[in-house]
């Protein structure tokens, strides 16, 4: 499965590279002033290629429920899908998945994601038995 997911990598970058190679000859010819644009660009561009890629390889091993599950708790949490995503794409890769992703295999993994990870706990110590004579001067 991971060969299948290399070559629809390599698919998605190939049409990228064409459709680049074709638009890329306007922008060329702007003018001298557009040199740190196009730096920008480029680390922009790379950024939406890996995205592309990214989806590319979720298309490919999960259920169409599953996605439309994955893509509501990103509206609400990105943080938590992105993580889950992580883990999903990590499985896809070493081969640990043998068919699509379902919608009740996902809920299984958001639980499991939701159990490792420790949220921050703020616990507020009072002191007993401490008395303030402030009080006193409030009463006449």
């Amino acid at each position: 499965m991971a060969d299948a997911e290399l070559e629809a990598i390599r698919k998605a970058r190939l049409e990228q590279l064409k459709a680049q190679s074709g638009a890329g000859g306007s922008k060329s010819g702007g003018g001298g002033g557009s040199g740190g644009q196009q730096g920008g660009g480029q680390a922009e561009q790379k950024q939406a290629e890996a995205e592309a890629a990214r989806q590319s390889i979720l298309n490919q091993i999960l259920h169409p429920e599953a996605a439309d599950r994955l893509g509501r708790i990103r509206l609400v949490k990105e943080s938590r899908a992105t993580d889950v995503e992580n883990r999903l794409i990590m499985l896809a890769q070493t081969g640990q998945l043998r068919a699509k992703v379902t919608e009740e295999q996902l809920k299984d993994l958001l639980n499991a994601v939701a159990d490792t990870k420790e949220e921050e706990k703020i616990v507020v110590s009072r002191r007993k038995g401490w008395d303030d004579d402030d009080d006193d001067l409030f009463d006449l």
